[in-house]
């Protein structure tokens, strides 16, 4: 079936798909920086990365942007993959039903609810192994690369933008460290956290770490196995539960595919066996996903009969 779904999405007409959400004018490009503010609200790129390691794309798909709260089911697989255990005893796999950025922990535990709202990242990314800020920034952004299968740049005047204006993540790391779940200091922390949001992608490279995920670990465009197949069935049964923000359930019934966005307007998504999506367009929806992102998905998943509980059976 896989197969069947890999050649159908390879034939998929994503022009007409672009042309046709092109007009979709709806949702407000983020302003938490300076440099987010400044994207162009009319950009617009689709992306497939297929189980050979061809990418087919549409739009704006090689314009450059932060991968912003995209990155974190690819910081949660690098944290598996280094610490484990560790991971799953001191960070929660809850949907929250509140905002991304809320201060807010596990009452019975103090420990981040998930590892797709922002404490959870923070707290994830600082499992990676390293020293020191520098050794874990640099382990991360090499793992990145490889999910992506090329080197990957920190943007740093984002990275120094998201320390100088993150009060909220600075709450929240006081908070855990003052639960006694943060183990490095609350600078050290965020400087980790904000350079992993400051990596540097276009929609191809997106679509290229979602497939990674799809095809168990696996870089189609590389063949190199970035993480263990374990590794991939937790990130994406987390993705699936509480990717998209608030929006997770809504997304999880009418898509039915694992995904995160971020609040530059990136999205993806992985389809297990098939492709990887990398959406970008970056107007957001109240909850913090792109607009079109979404609508991106929901047709693609309709059209292509993409969703993981609706899919058919081969009775063989």
């Amino acid at each position: 079936m896989t197969n069947t779904l890999a050649r159908a999405a390879a034939r998929y007409d994503l022009g007409a798909l672009h042309r046709e959400l092109v007009e979709e004018h709806g949702g407000e490009v983020d302003d938490s920086v300076p440099q987010l503010a400044e994207a162009d609200p009319n950009a617009f790129g689709i992306a497939l990365a297929l189980p050979d390691g061809d990418v087919r794309s549409v739009g704006n798909a090689r314009d450059e942007f932060s991968m912003q709260s995209a990155v974190k089911p690819f910081v949660y697989a690098l944290a598996l993959r280094d610490n484990y255990d560790a991971v799953h005893e001191e960070v929660g796999t809850e949907p929250t039903g509140e905002s991304f950025d809320a201060v807010l922990l596990e009452e019975d535990t103090g420990r981040p609810p998930n590892p797709m709202v922002n404490a959870g990242a923070i707290y994830t990314a600082n499992l990676v192994e390293g020293s020191d800020a520098r050794a874990k920034r640099e382990r991360i952004l090499v793992g990145l690369s490889a999910f992506a299968g090329r080197e990957l740049r920190v943007d740093e005047g984002v990275a120094e933008a998201e320390q100088e204006k993150g009060d909220r993540n600075r709450a929240l790391a006081y908070l855990m460290r003052s639960m006694g779940t943060l183990d490095p200091g609350v600078d050290e922390a965020l400087e980790v956290y904000a350079a992993a949001c400051a990596v540097l992608v276009d929609t191809e490279v997106l679509a290229v770490m979602g497939a990674t995920l799809a095809f168990g670990g696996r870089n189609p465009r590389t063949g190199e196995q970035v993480v263990s197949r374990r590794v991939v069935t937790d990130v994406l049964s987390v993705m699936a539960t509480c990717g998209m923000y608030d929006g997770s359930g809504r997304w999880l019934r009418r898509v039915g595919l694992p995904a995160k966005s971020g609040v530059a307007g990136g999205l993806v998504a992985s389809v297990q066996g098939v492709a990887g999506i990398g959406v970008y367009s970056p107007p957001l929806d109240p909850v913090g996903n792109s607009v079109r992102g979404v609508r991106v998905c929901e047709r693609l998943s309709a059209d292509l009969g993409l969703h993981v509980f609706d899919r058919e059976l081969d009775p063989s």
